[in-house]
């Protein structure tokens, strides 16, 4: 288990801090995961999970916009180098049960190789890989988010 703290800079930019309080880019959390593709994100409403992946993708190298999939329940982006290939952004909020997920496609996506980032995750639980990291994001007091990885 490691712990990051998302917090916004001077001009409202966010920061990533590492354990030892060092900034990282978003993108240590994937290399320190590898070779897992499937994150599943899991907070309370207004936590940060679409911030948090948006900040992901962009660092990733999309030029896509990036919001949340609340009505498509899943969004395409198409990311460069290193990561060249697409990123599929779920939310599975609006999901009534998991024939929703399956009628979709969710595994097709699930088990791609491709990376998965996937809100509201209980919603679809029984689909996802054995190796999916799941990531908490905690609101804190002062306005920070506390990031709890679990790999």
């Amino acid at each position: 288990m490691r712990t990051y703290t998302l917090k916004k800079g001077a001009n409202s930019e966010l920061l990533l801090l590492n354990e030892q309080n060092e900034e990282v880019s978003a993108l240590d959390i994937l290399t320190n995961c590898e070779p897992h593709r499937v994150f599943a994100f899991d907070g309370q409403m207004g936590a940060g999970k679409t911030t948090f992946i948006k900040k992901l993708c962009e660092q990733m190298g999309t030029m896509d916009v990036v919001n949340s999939p609340t009505f498509a329940i899943v969004n395409v982006y198409d990311v460069e180098q290193p990561y060249k290939g697409e990123v599929y952004h779920f939310d599975c909020y609006r999901l009534k049960d998991i024939r929703e997920a399956m009628d979709f496609g969710a595994e097709e996506y699930l088990y791609s190789g491709n990376y998965c980032f996937i809100e509201w995750p209980e919603m679809i639980e029984p689909l996802l890989p054995d190796d999916t990291v799941y990531i908490k994001i905690v609101p804190q007091e002062n306005g920070d988010r506390k990031l709890v990885i679990e790999d």
